[in-house]
């Protein structure tokens, strides 16, 4: 009888999306299920109509999109010329993770569901709907619904007899087996990082640029109570292009203090070389790390030590646990009714892997070098909005960076890994500082005759694209540049104060601004388009001007879009209904475009 063979595909913006779907793969090897697990836009789609059991594992980003490493995915699944009974051998289970506080919430989960049904696939469960809103988080949801699923593959796929599960308690073997070289090889590790200085092709995630730091200033004043940075890179003979609306992806470091402690926790010698063997064929090696690597490498530059812990990783602790009293914790940690005690312990006061191993010292000092990779995951790239245009700022990208800090009830405050990091870099040192990019078209495409204006709405750091945009669109003589710009207090956090006005003064833009704390009453971007509804409303239906948001995700583009649909019927004298149907074809037609992050 052979062993049945399960695909878990995943499409992950941060990271929760994968965890949750190599915690499934974990499942289904305790069950002796055959289980590969793999990123949606990593696998041939082509090959779907040939599996027999694949579950979806899918997070929606944004306004509703699907996450980066899906979209490929994405656009294929939906092609109009696939036959309806293109999957009608294969059974399937989605499990999608959203945010109930957006108005598409798990929409890409819903709607992969219900293609997946049309394309054939029989659907083993109703899809599941992780929720971020709920006080436990989206296991409260998945929990139980991976509890049905189990339950429904194990009777319809029964593994062979003779085969025993693996119980809870028995760590699974590890990806890879650490062989810690005796000698330090004769090529220095720095040699063989996988980052590069003079590319051959344009730079990718798998060969990032290591771009020089030219410049890293504060632009928020003295009494902000935010540290914004305008940080700007050479990218001269790095094979970069990029156009407004694009993005740069950087690979932060961990601190020097936090990768230290790490080591002492774990007994490990940073200085120590070692290479890396897969315990089974097959499995690719590690994405980013060079081959030998330094443990000091690998810590301070590959492990996420300094992000907040997910229940697999107190799964995995538990079972390498040798301390009766500290696993007895673990355990209750990683447990369905343990959840409610570990959300309050890490998820709401944001503890790190770190913090945790040091809680735990025993367990974490009996860490065998195998399981780190298994146990901690890889630091993931952060992306940016690049706030400089090519055309008038050649061989140079420059970035807005808010820099994240906040006080939880832990003494140290939390710190963004990747803000910290760029802001704590000095380019006035002897040594050039480099940080590993590389850049990828953004959401936002900007349009290309010359005489349609475009209405810009960016307050804060949202405006980072929209200046890259007016660069580049001034460079090429094109002057209907509209934009509307919030902060707090024009002597605090007014971005590129000078800048605007000089384009003002030239006839180049026109800047309407939004101080919030100026006055007794907040005033906001969207009070300021209701105050200029006409002006919107003929550039929008007389000019064919193109619309564009940047900014928070959380409350701004609903209460834009609130303005907009507002404007269409006091200056348009339209109904509420054909107000939406307008708002909704300049989305379709691409002359409504938002970015927006959490």
């Amino acid at each position: 009888m052979p062993v049945p063979q399960l695909l878990v595909l995943f499409g992950s913006q941060t990271g929760t999306a994968q965890d949750e779907a190599e915690r499934l793969g974990r499942e289904a090897r305790r069950r002796r299920l055959g289980c590969r697990v793999q990123s949606l836009d990593s696998y041939s789609v082509a090959d779907l109509i040939r599996e027999p059991l694949v579950i979806f594992v899918c997070a929606t980003t944004g306004q509703g999109d699907p996450p980066d490493n899906m979209k490929n995915f994405w656009r294929f699944i939906f092609r109009k010329s696939l036959p309806s009974t293109s999957l009608c051998q294969m059974d399937f289970a989605v499990l999608g993770l959203g945010d109930s506080s957006y108005a598409k919430f798990n929409f890409v989960a819903k709607k992969l569901h219900r293609r997946l049904l049309q394309l054939g696939g029989s659907a083993l469960l109703p899809p599941c709907l992780g929720d971020d809103q709920h006080e436990l988080g989206p296991d409260a949801a998945i929990d139980p619904w991976v509890g049905d699923l189990w339950e429904k593959i194990m009777v319809m796929y029964p593994v062979p007899l003779d085969i025993p599960e693996i119980p809870h308690g028995v760590p699974l073997p590890s990806k890879f087996i650490f062989q810690f070289l005796q000698e330090v090889p004769s090529i220095g590790a720095e040699e063989l990082n996988i980052a590069s200085s003079a590319p051959q092709t344009p730079p990718s995630e798998l060969q990032p640029f290591l771009a020089p730091v030219i410049t890293n200033q504060r632009v928020t004043g003295p009494q902000h109570f935010q540290d914004v940075r305008l940080i700007e890179f050479d990218i001269t003979d790095s094979n970069i292009s990029f156009a407004a609306g694009d993005v740069v992806l950087i690979l932060p470091s961990n601190s020097e203090a936090h990768a230290q402690q790490f080591c002492q926790v774990l007994h490990l010698d940073p200085s120590q070389f070692f290479t890396l063997k897969p315990r089974e064929p097959g499995v690719p090696y590690p994405p980013g790390l060079p081959q030998p690597c330094t443990v000091w490498h690998l810590v301070s530059q590959y492990l996420d030590i300094a992000s907040v812990p997910r229940r697999s990783f107190f799964e995995l602790l538990a079972c390498l646990s040798p301390h009766a009293l500290e696993r007895e914790k673990l355990l209750e940690f990683s447990s369905a009714r343990g959840q409610e005690e570990l959300w309050e312990y890490c998820n709401r006061p944001r503890r790190t892997i770190l913090e945790v191993l040091c809680d735990f010292p025993h367990t974490a000092g009996a860490i065998p070098a195998d399981y780190l990779l298994d146990l901690i995951p890889r630091i993931r790239p952060r992306a940016f909005s690049i706030a400089s245009s090519l055309l008038a700022h050649p061989r140079r990208l420059q970035i807005l960076v808010a820099v994240v800090k906040y006080q939880t009830r832990l003494k140290e405050p939390r710190r963004g890994l990747c803000s910290s990091w760029l802001a704590s870099l000095n380019p006035g040192q002897a040594e050039p500082v480099r940080v590993p990019l590389w850049v990828r078209p953004g959401s936002l495409v900007f349009p290309e005759t010359p005489d349609t204006p475009v209405i810009m709405v960016g307050p804060g750091t949202g405006v980072a694209p929209f200046r890259a945009a007016i660069q580049e669109r001034v460079a090429h003589g094109q002057t209907g540049n509209f934009l509307f710009f919030g902060c707090r207090q024009r002597d605090q956090d007014f971005y590129w104060q000078t800048e605007w006005q000089k384009l003002e003064q030239k006839g180049c833009l026109t800047l309407v601004t939004a101080f919030s704390r100026e006055q007794e009453q907040k005033v906001y971007v969207q009070h300021r388009l209701r105050e200029l509804g006409a002006l919107v409303w003929e550039l929008l239906d007389g000019r064919g001007a193109y619309f564009y948001l940047a900014g928070n995700a959380k409350y701004m583009p609903t209460d834009v879009s609130e303005a907009l649909l507002s404007i269409f019927q006091e200056e348009g004298q339209l109904s509420t209904a054909d107000a939406s149907a307008y708002l909704a074809r300049l989305q379709q037609t691409l002359r409504f475009q938002t970015e927006t992050w959490a």
